[in-house]
C-alpha cells in the first residue's frame, strides 16, 4: 500500500529542499551584484552581465542540467561529483538570471532622488547603494522573490532527470514498486503544494512585518 512508502517518500522532502535552498541561496549571491551593476554600473559590465541573463533565461533547464552534467563537468574530469550538487549549481546559475530582474527592478523603483540627494551630502557611491538604495529595494522584491521561491521549488522536479532523490524521483520509485501510478504521483503533488503553500506564506508574513513607513505599500 502507498502508506509504506510515505516515509520513503517524505525523505525526497529533505532532497527538494536542499535543491531549493541552495538554488535561491546561489541565485542571490549572484543576481544582486548583476542587478547592482545593470542600474549602477558602466556598460562594458553591463553588457556581458544581460548576455548571462539572456542565456539563462532563454535555455530551458533540462537542457542545462544536461549540458553541465554530460558536457562541463565530464570534460573537466569532474564525472564523480554528485548529481545533487550538480542539480543546485545549474539551478542557482538560472535562478541567478531570474533574480537579478527581480533585483533590478525593485532598484529602479526606488526614487533616484534618495541616490542623489545621498551623494550630495557626501556620500560614496557604495555607501548611497548599500545604506539608501538597496534595503529599500530588497523589501519591494520581497513579492517578486516569493514567486521565484515558487517557480524554482517545482523545477526542482526536472532534477529527477540526474536521479536526485528528490520527490519526484521517489514516487517514480514508488510508482515501479506498486505498479500503480496514481497513488505516488497524487502524494508528490500534495508534498508539492504543502511546500509552495508554506514557502509563499512565510514569505508573505515576512514582508507584511518589515514594511517601510513611508514607502510606498508600506504605508
Amino acid at each position: 500500500m502507498i502508506l509504506d512508502f510515505i516515509p520513503y517518500m517524505l525523505g525526497g522532502v529533505e532532497y527538494t529542499l536542499a535543491l531549493v535552498a541552495g538554488g535561491l541561496g546561489i541565485g542571490f549571491a549572484i543576481g544582486l551584484p548583476i542587478a547592482i551593476s545593470q542600474v549602477f554600473g558602466r556598460k562594458i559590465v553591463a553588457r556581458p552581465l544581460d548576455i548571462y541573463v539572456w542565456f539563462f533565461r532563454s535555455v530551458p533547464l533540462l537542457v542545462l542540467l544536461f549540458l553541465f552534467y554530460w558536457g562541463f563537468f565530464q570534460a573537466l574530469g569532474l564525472a564523480s561529483v554528485d548529481t545533487l550538487y550538480v542539480s543546485i549549481i545549474v539551478l542557482g546559475l538560472r535562478s541567478a538570471a531570474y533574480q537579478s530582474q527581480v533585483f533590478r527592478g525593485a532598484l529602479l523603483s526606488v526614487g533616484e532622488g534618495q541616490y542623489v540627494a545621498a551623494r550630495a551630502i557626501g556620500m560614496s557611491k557604495l555607501k548611497a547603494i548599500g545604506h539608501i538604495t538597496l534595503p529599500q529595494a530588497l523589501w519591494i522584491s520581497l513579492p517578486g522573490w516569493s514567486n521565484e521561491y515558487a517557480s524554482i521549488l517545482k523545477d526542482s522536479a526536472i532534477c529527477f532527470a540526474l536521479g536526485v532523490l528528490e520527490i519526484l524521483t521517489r514516487a517514480r520509485y514508488v510508482s515501479i514498486a506498486l505498479n500503480s501510478a496514481l497513488p505516488p504521483y497524487f502524494v508528490a503533488g500534495v508534498l508539492f503544494l504543502v511546500l509552495t503553500y508554506s514557502g509563499t506564506k512565510i514569505l508573505h508574513i515576512v514582508y507584511e512585518r518589515t514594511k517601510i513607513v513611508g514607502l510606498i505599500g508600506g504605508k
